[in-house]
């Protein structure tokens, strides 16, 4: 598999104010998720846009930069914040940020697995018939949250999600590779037409602030540690890790599938749980939710096939220069929940469009009835645990109550019945088939001679 014709992987060529722009756009992407969680949670949106930037650069610096991903706030942990922190209270979040970097840690133990074991053994366990559904799950799963938004206003959201397709379908230059962007500004502009948008908040809003206080962090949990909330914490917040984990290696695979860029195998997915865990625990040390690779910002990739990290990195300087403007920070919050609601659509929609791509590119067999049994299950529990009265499936251990999401169940279930279902040797293939290896890298494609090409490296 060649390169994309359209693809451009040295955003220079664009020149720098292009590239500034494609920065903010990445950003904006993000933004709307990234501020909902600490909207949901209690925790400090500026903090937030502080450790998000941080932790980008943090991933970008131990992956070797070659990776075009952004790290947002992620939505998995929510459901652990309120159980440790009901209705956000302050003196319990700092217990809940700790249980946190306890998940984030688990990140690490994975990364040194991979390390001392080697991918294949462990990716032997997430072919594509798994990380295919789960993508697709999560953006099935993300995709409610964007309808709820829409409900603020369907005439804001139509306009955002039209505007968005016109650029990317009809755009010329410029215009095609910043649609998610455009179709913020036009429809955040029709929403103060239309007179709903408070600018109250952006007024009492000062111009420069600290982005954190160090009373919200988990260095106030050991002024007076209680015993008993940490144990709570920690056991309740950790398994999360499991599912999120799984997230991880299937937002890296989608980035690889639509980048046309192996980096599962280069940098190494040991190097993204890394930086994605260090991310995660430097976040949730200062009082700042979870970090994880965002797939709204694959989505953007998706659009806009400008795949160059150093654009993801300039959104990332972005959000650490804003998070000490706690007017931007308002100003941003007063976006309606429309026009997030409407490009979150595309993007989520995005997402799983990848998933079926990873799919049908690895031309996973639904002929075979395991297949069929695994991707069911995937997408079954996934979705339908996500949109159940309970909304998760709650696990009481003594006195300690766990509640397992719905992209949790789903992927941990896919991952043990694609162990234990009888498979062909084939079959192991992995989730990389489809991705550029280093040698197709190095000039070596599918269109030269036959003569000219290696043998692959892995069996297929």
């Amino acid at each position: 598999m060649g390169d994309n014709k359209e693809a451009i992987y040295d955003a220079k060529t664009l020149g720098y104010p292009k590239m500034f722009v494609l920065g903010l756009q990445h950003m904006f992407a993000m933004f709307g998720a990234t501020v909902l969680v600490p909207a949901l949670t209690g925790l400090s949106v500026s903090a937030t846009l502080l450790f998000a930037g941080l932790g980008t650069l943090l991933f970008h610096f131990l992956t070797k930069g070659k990776v075009p991903a952004f790290l947002g706030s992620s939505f998995a942990f929510i459901g652990g914040y309120a159980a440790i922190a009901p209705n956000g209270d302050k003196a319990l979040l700092p217990y809940a940020c700790l249980g946190v970097l306890g998940a984030g840690a688990l990140y690490l133990v994975l990364a040194g697995l991979i390390k001392i074991f080697g991918q294949k053994k462990v990716m032997r366990f997430f072919p594509p018939i798994v990380t295919g559904p789960i993508i697709i799950a999560i953006g099935l799963t993300l995709s409610s949250s964007a309808i709820d938004s829409c409900q603020k206003n369907w005439v804001v959201a139509l306009l955002a999600i039209l505007v968005v397709i016109v650029c990317s379908i009809f755009g010329k230059g410029m215009i095609k590779i910043v649609p998610i962007l455009l179709g913020v500004v036009v429809s955040y502009v029709a929403a103060c037409c239309l007179n709903i948008v408070d600018f109250g908040p952006v007024k009492d809003a000062a111009w420069i602030g600290l982005p954190f206080k160090m009373e919200d962090t988990v260095f106030e949990v050991f002024r007076s540690p209680d015993g008993s909330k940490i144990t709570n914490a920690l056991i309740t917040i950790m398994p999360i890790a499991l599912a999120t984990m799984v997230e991880h290696i299937g937002d890296i695979s989608a980035i690889s599938s639509t980048t046309n860029r192996n980096f599962i195998e280069d940098p190494g997915l040991h190097r993204t749980l890394l930086g994605d865990g260090l991310a995660t625990m430097l976040a949730s040390l200062f009082g700042a939710p979870a970090n994880t690779t965002y797939g709204e910002n694959t989505g953007v990739l998706s659009l806009t096939k400008v795949y160059d990290p150093k654009v993801i990195r300039i959104a990332a300087y972005c959000a650490i220069l804003f998070s000490f403007c706690p007017k931007f920070a308002a100003l941003i919050g007063s976006l309606p929940a429309a026009t997030i609601g409407g490009v979150s659509i595309v993007l989520y929609g995005m997402i799983s469009a990848v998933g079926v791509r990873n799919i049908v590119e690895n031309k996973v067999d639904f002929g075979k009835s395991r297949n069929v049994i695994i991707a069911a299950l995937i997408l079954g529990l996934s979705v339908g645990v996500k949109y159940c009265a309970a909304g998760a499936i709650n696990i009481s251990i003594g006195s300690v109550d766990i509640a397992l999401t719905g992209l949790a169940v789903g992927a941990l279930v896919g991952i043990i019945f694609n162990a234990i279902l009888p498979m062909e040797e084939q079959e192991y293939a992995g989730a990389n088939k489809s991705f550029v290896s280093e040698k197709e890298r190095a000039g070596v494609t599918p269109s030269a001679p036959r003569k000219d090409r290696k043998k692959p490296r892995h069996k297929r």
